[in-house]
């Protein structure tokens, strides 16, 4: 399957292949999100955006016919449940169809509901910690017709953060600095929208997202040099802003997204009884902005690094290494998603 990550700004696809423990990446390949069709995750408009699948589609190997998708933000509600260890799947389906009315904030007729074992209660071994996902079934039905629009069929519907961190654990086994980390963090600055997640051995076990992201950098950018919005995005992409931008541009959008980690990693240091991290991994299109992660390294004091979403990963000669170059954070949840093509 083809992870499909459906953002803002841009559409970005990944596919991969396995052979053992090795994995390749067969193709990458990025498409303008079409202006105003997708907002704070929500599609708007499916026909221009199933427009934009056909044509990064059309950049795909032909032989594929399958896509992995996510949905993210407001529409999505996940909570771990606690369940007696002998039921069966089928059993589960029926005791969670009762209580998810006092569960979901939604009624159940506008939800799409999910389940997923995940390991045995800490403190009661009779039971068993359950992830409950729902999602607002127009947020689904959306991506699902946009993909028919493109040719293909849509297989799964992640969620992002969860894609993403399934990327960021499947990578960091390959990192020295980030293997021995058991309480690893994910700084995904978007578009419109920065999502800190923490990764417990391996697991996400909290995710918080602000409303800030690499768009209000292109804003001071277009504020302090005069630029058109596609001017302002691609001299922050290429690494060609003006020898002043340090101070103009870079140090108050550094200044507000240093508070938000700050803000929220205090929020989770609260709830979870931890008092620092052994790791942060910085993804999404602003991730490789210079100094960034040295700022946060500094300023936080522990380890920080920008995201390698194909590290350790074989290439194939067919994929556009510009894009891996000027995008590579950017593919973590397609990556994320691309690997539930193995699980």
């Amino acid at each position: 399957m083809v992870g499909v990550d459906i953002g803002s700004h841009s559409i970005k696809a990944v596919l991969l292949a396995k052979n053992g423990n090795t994995f390749k990446v067969e193709a990458v390949a990025v498409e303008p999100t079409p202006k105003g069709a997708v907002v704070d995750h929500e599609i708007q408009d499916i026909e221009p955006v199933g427009e934009a699948l056909r044509r990064l589609v059309r950049r795909l190997p032909s032989k594929i016919q399958a896509a992995a998708m996510a949905v993210a933000g407001s529409s999505v509600m996940t909570k771990v449940i606690f369940m007696d260890a002998s039921l069966s799947d089928d059993e589960m389906v029926s005791q969670i169809e009762v209580e998810a009315e006092n569960l979901i904030p939604h009624p159940l007729d506008e939800v799409n509901l999910d389940f997923e074992r995940l390991h045995p209660h800490a403190n009661d071994p009779s039971r068993v910690d359950v992830l409950l996902s729902a999602a607002r079934s127009e947020s689904v039905e959306a991506r699902v017709s946009a993909m028919e629009i493109a040719g293909l069929d849509t297989k799964i519907m992640d969620i992002e953060a969860y894609a993403l961190g399934r990327a960021v654990a499947t990578v960091a086994k390959r990192q020295p600095e980030l293997a021995e980390a058991k309480l690893l963090g994910v700084l995904d600055i978007g578009s419109r929208t920065t999502t800190l997640s923490i990764l417990e051995d391996g697991e996400v076990a909290y995710t918080r997202e602000e409303a800030f992201g690499g768009e209000h950098l292109n804003q001071l950018i277009q504020s302090a040099y005069d630029m058109s919005v596609e001017e302002a995005e691609r001299v922050k992409l290429r690494g060609e802003l003006p020898g002043t931008a340090s101070l103009e541009v870079l140090a108050p959008f550094q200044t507000e997204l240093l508070q938000l980690a700050r803000r929220s990693l205090q929020l989770f240091y609260t709830t979870s009884g931890h008092d620092g991290l052994d790791a942060l991994v910085i993804t999404g299109g602003t991730a490789n902005l210079e100094g960034l992660a040295d700022m946060l390294r500094e300023e936080l004091g522990f380890a920080v690094q920008v995201a390698d979403a194909f590290a350790g990963m074989k290439v194939s000669g067919d994929v556009n290494k510009r894009d891996l170059e000027r995008y590579g954070p950017a593919f973590a949840v397609a990556s994320g998603l691309a690997l539930r093509s193995f699980g």
